[in-house]
């Protein structure tokens, strides 16, 4: 009798439970059909995260100048620090003494002084030769009067007193900006029809005090009117206002979006490390694609002012100093996306990553090796860190990245200064590895003879 053959003995229940033993058909029916679930559970985890990452892709750029908008319009100490080095421009200050100065000298009547002065040698019988000397004396006393208020001005305008006149004149102002942006209300910086101008009211009243002061009494009559300086003109500027109020609204929460939507894509791919750096990557163009649009804008502005509203280089003064601090967040984000990318290779197992990785951990070995034959020897703890290197790399990284979160406005000198800190932490956690004592089952063994 085949024992094979037997059946199984019935259970204590009466029912027959044998396992079934799949066939050789059956089992590979089994694994294909397991292949197949894995590899369309793996295409639409791919799917997933392709949709994920082209919807962070597209949101990065527009939540950078969200946050910008949001951030220099609600705070006011950074709104001023974003305007305040206008005051210290020179072709913005060229321009806001040569409108104050033309203001004063036509206020100031010099052909009626000349006639007053002919008229008056006339009456007392001057010389023929005399009088026509005093009607010539128009173009002399206008250049004079000009040179005057000219250098009062200038030295008005470029003193300290100006810079704080300035900064206290936006600081109140900052509640008017904010009306501008949304379209409401006026202020120093107010849109009229589709122009955007700069309302510099308050710097003409401290010069036409000085001007009165030093013995300008004509200046006393220069008007509250045309006291504004044309910032830009566009057509589109309703347009521009409906989407800076967008902007506003999404400034705190686009970020965020798109920080979650970038980390959704890099957890739902089946390879993380990969999808990182292809991240990484992405978010590095769309920081240069910025930084293209940020030039193709400010080529955009200067060509659409006439030179005889601004002058070129005020108005590029005037661009440059807004959009700073935008362009060095999109520069550093650029220069954060690189080395997230540069360290998600380094992780890999291509050649180049391997070598680097191998050379790291034979220098941080060799400086543990020093570290014991020195007598220094951090025993369980090296040890421990020694166990738990992916902990430990990965707490250090997680610090980097907290710090460059909580630092308010990281610029690429404080991610270099942040990135070189992690690196030397990394370094010495591993030497301090490589410096732990040999195990005790290892002492034990070395000690038999």
């Amino acid at each position: 009798m085949n024992p094979a053959a037997t059946p199984d003995p019935p259970d204590s229940g009466g029912a027959s439970h044998r396992k079934h033993v799949m066939t050789a058909e059956e089992r590979a029916e089994y694994e294909r059909l397991r292949r197949h679930a894995a590899v369309r559970h793996r295409r639409v985890r791919q799917a997933g995260s392709s949709v994920l990452l082209l919807l962070a892709l597209l949101l990065a750029p527009l939540a950078v100048v969200a946050a910008w908008v949001q951030d220099t319009v609600s705070d006011t100490d950074r709104y001023v620090e974003t305007v305040a080095p206008l005051a210290s421009e020179p072709p913005v200050q060229e321009v806001v003494i040569n409108r104050l100065t033309d203001r004063v000298v036509a206020n100031v009547d010099v052909k009626a002084v000349t006639d007053s002065l002919t008229r008056v040698l006339q009456d007392a019988g001057a010389p023929p030769r005399v009088v026509a000397g005093a009607e010539s004396l128009e173009g002399p006393l206008r250049s004079a009067v000009r040179s005057v208020v000219d250098r009062t001005v200038t030295r008005v305008i470029t003193s300290d007193a100006f810079q704080q006149v300035w900064e206290g004149a936006n600081r109140r102002s900052h509640a008017a900006v904010v009306n501008m942006l949304t379209g409401e209300g006026e202020g120093a910086v107010r849109a009229e029809g589709d122009t955007v101008q700069l309302d510099v009211g308050e710097v003409v009243s401290e010069v036409r005090e000085r001007l009165v002061d030093a013995g300008f009494d004509k200046a006393a009559a220069i008007p509250d009117t045309d006291r504004t300086i044309t910032l830009f003109h566009t057509e589109e500027l309703g347009k521009a206002q409906d989407t800076m109020r967008l902007l506003d609204i999404l400034g705190t929460w686009l970020p965020v979006l798109t920080v979650v939507l970038a980390a959704l894509a890099v957890w739902t791919a089946p390879a993380h490390r990969v999808m990182l750096m292809i991240t990484a990557t992405g978010v590095g163009v769309m920081m240069v694609v910025l930084l293209v649009a940020l030039a193709v804008v400010r080529r955009v502005y200067l060509d659409s002012i006439p030179p005889t509203t601004l002058p070129t280089d005020a108005a590029a003064a005037i661009y440059d100093t807004f959009v700073r601090f935008l362009r060095d967040s999109t520069r550093t984000l650029l220069i954060v996306a690189v080395i997230t990318a540069l360290v998600a290779y380094l992780y890999g197992p291509g050649r180049p990553a391997r070598a680097v990785r191998t050379a790291t951990n034979r220098g941080t070995t060799a400086a543990g090796r020093g570290l014991r034959h020195a007598g220094v020897r951090t025993g369980s703890t090296g040890r421990w860190l020694a166990g738990h290197r992916a902990w430990t790399t990965g707490g250090v990284i997680a610090a980097g990245a907290l710090a460059l979160v909580l630092w308010n406005h990281p610029s690429v000198g404080g991610v270099a200064l942040v990135l070189g800190i992690a690196v030397a932490v990394l370094i010495v956690v591993a030497a301090l590895a490589a410096a732990a004592g040999p195990t005790a089952g290892h002492e034990d063994r070395a000690a038999v003879p």
